[in-house]
C-alpha cells in the first residue's frame, strides 16, 4: 500500500511539474497565423507621438502653404495633433493592440546599428542583431545573413506564402531573393509574372508612365496597390510591404509632403486591416506590425538628416496589432529595440526565430498573450 501511495504521488509530482513548466512558457501562436510587415522609412518618433511639429510648418521647412498645413494637422494638443495625423494608429491600434518608444513614457525604442542609415538599419530588423561591419553601406550587395523571412520560408507551411513589395530597389538584396528564394518585387520595376490580373497589368502601365520622382524608389501609391493586389491574389502568410516617401520627402526638406505621406500611409493601415478582416484567409488571425528603418534629427536645422553624426536619429517606434497581442497600448517603462523586430514576426506565427539564431534579439516584452 505504501508502496502504491508513493506511486501515485510521485505521477502527481511529475503532472504537476509539467503543469507549472506549460503554464510558465511563453503559448506559440496560431498554426495558421499570417503576419504582415509595414515599414515606413526614417519617419521620426516625434511625428508619430506627436503629431505635426509647428516649428517645421513654415518656409524653412520647405511647407509651400504654411496656412493650409495648420489647418490641415495642427492641433491645441499633442493626442489631437498625433490622431488628425495617424488617426488609424491612434484610434485603433492604440487602444486594441501596443505601442513601443514613447520616451515620455521611459520607453525610448533604438536601433542597435551604429550607422543609422538605411540598408544597416532593414538588415538589423530583418535578422535580429547589427551587423556594423558587414552592412556598412546602402550598396546592392545580397546580406549575407539570413532574414526572419527567409527562416519563415523554409518551415513546413510557409514554403512560397512569404514575399516582399516595396519602394526602395535595394530590398532585392537586402532579403537575398535569390538565396532565401522569396518573391520580391522593389523599386521602379515592372509587375513580373505571365499571369498578371487586369490591375496588375494597369499597374504596370502606370509603373511605366508615371514620373520619375527617384530613380531607386517607386512611389508608394503604386507599390501600396501592388502589394494588396498580391495579397489578394497569392494570399501571403507573411507579407512584407516597406513605404518609402516619409524618408525621401524628409531628405528633400518637404515637411508638408513628408506630413502627407505619413498620412496617406496610415489611412492604407486601415484600408489594409478591413481589407483582411472581409478575406476568410486572414479575419482573426492575422497581426500586422508597423515600424521605421531609423529616426531623423530632433531639430529645424538636421531633421531631414540621419547617419552616424546625426545625434538622436537612433531613436525610432513600433506598433503591433492582431489577435493573439493585448491591448496593453502605448507601452510603459519597457525599452525596445529594431533588432527585436525578427524574432516578433516569427513568434507571431508561432516559430522561433532564435532557436535558428541564437544571436538575434528575443521578441518585444510582452508582445503576445
Amino acid at each position: 500500500m505504501r508502496r502504491w501511495l508513493v506511486g501515485i504521488g510521485s505521477v502527481v509530482c511529475l503532472i504537476a511539474g509539467m503543469s507549472s513548466r506549460l503554464i510558465a512558457a511563453d503559448p506559440p501562436g496560431r498554426s495558421d497565423s499570417n503576419v504582415i510587415y509595414i515599414t515606413w522609412d526614417g519617419f521620426r518618433w516625434q511625428e508619430f507621438f506627436g503629431g505635426a511639429q509647428e516649428l517645421y510648418i513654415s518656409k524653412d521647412a520647405g511647407v509651400t502653404d504654411v496656412a493650409g498645413v495648420k489647418k490641415r494637422f495642427l492641433r491645441e494638443t499633442e493626442q489631437e495633433r498625433r490622431e488628425v495625423l495617424l488617426p488609424f494608429v491612434w484610434t485603433v491600434i492604440a487602444k486594441q493592440g501596443q505601442i513601443f518608444g514613447d520616451q515620455s513614457q521611459n520607453s525610448p525604442a533604438r536601433i542597435e546599428n551604429k550607422h543609422k542609415f538605411s540598408y544597416p538599419g532593414y538588415s538589423e530588423m530583418f535578422c535580429g542583431f547589427p551587423d556594423d561591419e558587414r552592412i556598412a553601406s546602402n550598396g546592392k550587395f545580397p546580406n549575407p545573413n539570413v532574414t526572419v523571412l527567409e527562416f519563415l520560408n523554409g518551415r513546413p507551411g510557409f514554403e512560397g506564402k512569404v514575399a516582399g513589395i516595396a519602394t526602395w530597389d535595394v530590398f532585392p538584396f537586402i532579403l537575398n531573393e535569390g538565396r532565401a528564394k522569396i518573391y520580391v518585387h522593389a523599386g521602379i520595376t515592372p509587375i513580373p509574372g505571365n499571369d498578371l490580373s487586369d490591375r496588375q497589368l494597369l499597374l504596370n502601365d502606370m509603373i511605366a508612365d508615371t514620373v520619375t520622382l527617384w530613380p531607386d524608389n517607386q512611389i508608394d501609391a503604386i507599390t501600396i496597390q501592388a502589394a494588396r493586389e498580391y495579397l489578394i491574389r497569392k494570399k501571403p502568410r507573411v507579407l512584407f510591404i516597406g513605404l518609402g516617401e516619409t524618408d525621401e520627402w524628409g531628405h528633400g526638406r518637404r515637411y508638408d509632403r513628408y506630413l502627407n505621406a505619413a498620412h496617406r500611409a496610415d489611412d492604407f493601415l486601415r484600408r489594409l486591416w478591413d481589407l483582411l478582416q472581409s478575406m476568410p484567409e486572414y479575419k482573426g488571425k492575422t497581426s500586422i506590425v508597423i515600424a521605421p528603418d531609423h529616426g531623423r534629427g530632433g531639430t529645424i536645422r538636421d531633421w531631414t538628416d540621419h547617419g552616424a553624426k546625426v545625434e538622436g536619429a537612433e531613436y525610432i517606434w513600433s506598433a503591433a496589432l492582431g489577435p493573439d497581442i493585448p491591448a496593453l497600448g502605448v507601452r510603459k517603462e519597457t525599452e525596445a529595440t529594431l533588432s527585436q523586430i525578427a524574432a516578433s514576426l516569427a513568434k507571431l506565427v508561432g516559430e522561433d526565430f532564435n532557436a535558428a539564431s541564437p544571436k538575434s534579439a528575443k521578441p518585444l516584452s510582452g508582445l503576445m498573450k
